[in-house]
């Protein structure tokens, strides 16, 4: 009965000791793998920024940046405009412009690395935005940093930076309180050239003119006719004092 009693305890003890080595070998507030940035996700949690939503949906912008941040090293800056920057434009504002052109608006608040805030304070302008070709010198956008602020500007719109939406050393979001309008989509555009002049076709006489001219030459006739008249009569009255001399 002893030897089964301490067999028991035996036991026990082994089965406690092995249930609190493979407790102590899991690694205790391992984090969690964390799955790839969602821009959408981070605009919706935050709100008020429906119309940016949309529109990067709608023009596919949201496929290209999403793809650029988690891809290896991928950086962004993205200026994020409220509900009612969109709401304070022109009526109509975006309803005229093309598919290409929307795609190139909201371009245009993205940028192709990670600006802190700090960072505003030595960065070279003009910024090169993702918008356009290649050229730094197209699309372009200027930020000065002060104490307080970092100012936005695209030389039609200026606004400053109102709040950090996400920053993450990777990714940073920034709200802004204006939509930001590139002079190359709605600058003031260069006025129509006229048309070369041709060639100057002839004045056509007007019947007036033509009935001028036939009397101007039916009047040159009569007077040299009458000319000759008076020569033929001087003529002949001299005729017969010549005989008679």
């Amino acid at each position: 009965m002893m030897m089964k009693q301490s067999f028991f305890s035996f036991s026990l003890l082994l089965f406690f000791l092995l249930h609190c080595t493979s407790t102590q070998a899991r690694p205790a507030g391992a984090p969690i793998p964390s799955g790839p940035t969602n821009v959408i996700k981070i605009l919706v949690k935050a709100g008020r920024f429906t119309l940016f939503i949309r529109l990067l949906k709608s023009t596919t912008v949201i496929n290209q940046i999403e793809h650029q941040i988690n891809s290896t090293n991928g950086r962004l800056t993205i200026f994020a405009p409220t509900d009612g920057a969109f709401s304070s434009l022109s009526s109509g504002t975006l309803n005229s412009l093309t598919d290409p052109q929307k795609e190139s608006l909201i371009q245009f608040h993205v940028i192709s690395s990670y600006i802190s805030l700090s960072q505003f304070q030595t960065v070279s302008n003009p910024l090169r935005t993702n918008a356009g070709d290649n050229s730094r010198y197209r699309y372009q956008l200027n930020a000065t940093a002060y104490p307080n602020s970092v100012n936005i500007s695209t030389g039609l719109t200026n606004t400053s930076v109102a709040a950090i939406v996400y920053s993450d050393g990777q990714l940073a979001i920034y709200q802004v309180d204006k939509v930001l309008l590139p002079w190359e989509i709605f600058g003031a555009k260069p006025p129509a050239t006229a048309p070369a002049p041709g060639p100057e076709k002839p004045k056509k006489d007007s019947p007036d003119d033509s009935k001028t001219d036939a009397a101007d030459a039916s009047g040159a006739v009569s007077l040299v006719m009458t000319m000759q008249n008076v020569v033929l009569f001087g003529v002949a009255m001299v005729a017969p004092l010549i005989t008679f001399s």
